[in-house]
């Protein structure tokens, strides 16, 4: 199915406790950083995250990554993408393959769903198929404001589009190619997710900041890139969860 259509969703993957914490983690984040849209929890803020590395690190994320990766597994990046009702931002079609800087692109996509991701909260859209016609080009789109501020510069049948429609703790997984995004959020419900690039250890991120803020070696063999340390967790100063303890 994957292959075919360019995603597959892995039902209950993550168990309602790490989803609370998930959930606080996030809440914990905005505090952090009120000048921040909360679509725009990015990577840069992980490097020194104990839970948010500990949270990629799961070894059911893992096991799921490397079905379509391998067993040596690498952090590229991750991002929370956290909607709020009524003013969440869209995300215009794009394909995740024409932003990155990773060579060869093989990379997956784990989007798991903080919140229940419906229509009518903004859930991430697919065009099933669309991964096997090569990147194209972006282009700007200044007239609506959105995560990205970009699009696809070619047409999309939107009437191809798949919903992906998620409970908490579910996990979607797409493709580097597959044209994607989703609609704004109107609704009085938020819609919260985090996305995690997974990369073999044999894919190069080509970024000339090295190590890459977001890069963490996670299983398997180190391979080709250069990796932050893993964050030592200090209470008072980080977000507190359960098993932090291991992180001292």
């Amino acid at each position: 199915m994957f292959e075919d259509d360019g995603y597959v969703i892995f039902r209950d993957v993550i168990d309602p406790a790490l989803i609370k914490e998930v959930n606080d983690h996030v809440a914990w984040l905005q505090a952090r950083h009120p000048d921040v849209r909360p679509e725009q929890l990015g990577h840069v803020y992980l490097r020194d995250d104990p839970f948010w590395v500990r949270l990629v690190s799961d070894d059911r994320l893992l096991d799921i990554a490397s079905q379509f990766v391998g067993p040596d597994l690498a952090l590229f990046a991750s991002h929370y993408i956290s909607k709020p009702p009524y003013s969440g931002q869209p995300v215009l079609w794009h394909q995740d393959a024409a932003f990155w800087p990773l060579d060869p692109m093989k990379v997956v996509t784990l989007w798991l769903a903080v919140d229940h991701s419906t229509p009518e909260n903004g859930c991430v859209r697919v065009i099933p198929g669309s991964h096997r016609s090569g990147v194209a080009g972006m282009r700007d789109n200044t007239e609506v404001e959105s995560v990205l501020g970009k699009e696809i510069a070619v047409e999309v049948d939107e009437s191809k589009a798949i919903d992906m429609v998620l409970a908490p703790g579910d996990v979607e997984v797409h493709h580097p190619n597959i044209v994607h995004g989703s609609n704004a959020n109107t609704s009085p419900n938020r819609r919260c997710g985090l996305t995690i690039r997974y990369i073999p250890t044999s894919t190069r991120i080509t970024d000339p900041e090295v190590p890459y803020p977001s890069a963490f070696h996670l299983r398997g063999e180190p391979g080709v890139n250069s990796y932050q340390p893993r964050p030592t967790y200090v209470e008072g100063t980080h977000f507190p969860f359960s098993g932090s303890s291991a992180w001292v």
